[in-house]
């Protein structure tokens, strides 16, 4: 997906999150804000959402002097997924289809977002995801992919759905245990999305392959990963990709059999994939 013109003041918005995040003075918040307007100014509209935010993030790391703008909510995020974890879990061990569980667990997970324009209350998400079906559903599809499978890769997305993820691999893993796993992480720290640091720390290196996919984007860009990131992407037999950062980076993609799990968070993705705002979707492409 190209920019577009909505995504503009987002981004313009996501500098006064971060100052709020790292309770910036009044003269770092204002100098946020006004270098990120600055920058709109020459946004390539040849380049998707997340490109343009991985230019953006790294001015405002430079100017706040911090390489992890949002290291303090990431801990935060992570410890509130935790706390779900023997209720998501009970959920498994009761449900009558352990796949379709699993997966909206995965997507539930997906709002914790700090970038998005629309907020979701985790909790909240999590009373009612159980119950809410997916919008024009390739559930089925995905679960066909599934049984045919013999290498399966996850494409994470946020701290705090990480915890999600590793629920829906290791239920993934029991399911479908002839399956290869892997879960592929950003290069470096951008907005509050999941690293080699957070995955490791949960458990990821022990339940799969773990993967640095090297990129500085708020999602998949396959012509910013590294070597072995776009081997294992073109190999597999399935990717699955969590949350709209990866889908606007994907969106289209050279290869067939991708996944995508998301909860609809902007008008944007929504127009993209001719839903509404808070729909949750798995749409095989």
């Amino acid at each position: 997906m190209l920019i577009d013109k909505e995504c503009v003041g987002c981004i313009i918005n996501q500098s006064i999150k971060v100052a709020n995040a790292i309770n910036a003075s009044k003269s770092l918040s204002d100098e946020l804000t006004s270098t990120v307007e600055l920058m709109s100014k020459e946004f390539s509209p040849e380049n998707s959402p997340p490109e343009i935010a991985s230019f953006v993030y790294e001015k405002m790391a430079q100017i706040a002097n911090k390489i992890d703008l949002y290291d303090e909510l990431k801990e935060s995020s992570t410890k509130k997924a935790l706390s779900f974890t023997p209720l998501l879990k009970e959920k498994l061990f009761y449900s009558q289809n352990r796949l379709l569980t699993a997966t909206k667990i995965a997507v539930a997970g997906n709002v914790i977002d700090l970038a998005a324009a629309v907020e979701f209350d985790l909790e909240e998400e999590l009373e009612k995801i159980f119950h809410t079906e997916f919008a024009d559903s390739d559930f089925d599809i995905f679960e066909e992919k599934l049984q045919n499978a013999k290498t399966v890769l996850v494409i994470g997305d946020n701290v705090g759905e990480h915890i999600f993820d590793y629920i829906f691999i290791e239920e993934l893993k029991k399911l479908y245990p002839k399956v290869s796993y892997s879960y592929m992480v950003r290069g470096c720290p951008i907005i509050n999305d999941v690293t080699m640091k957070e995955a490791k720390e949960a458990g990821f290196a022990e339940l799969c392959e773990l993967v640095d996919s090297g990129v500085n984007t708020p999602g998949f860009t396959y012509n910013r990963a590294n070597k072995h990131s776009r081997e294992l992407f073109d190999s597999v037999d399935l990717v699955i990709s969590k949350g709209m950062g990866n889908y606007e980076c994907m969106s289209p993609s050279h290869r067939k059999n991708i996944c995508f799990l998301l909860k609809v968070k902007c008008s944007v993705v929504a127009n993209s994939l001719k839903k509404e705002i808070g729909d949750i979707v798995c749409k095989i492409v």
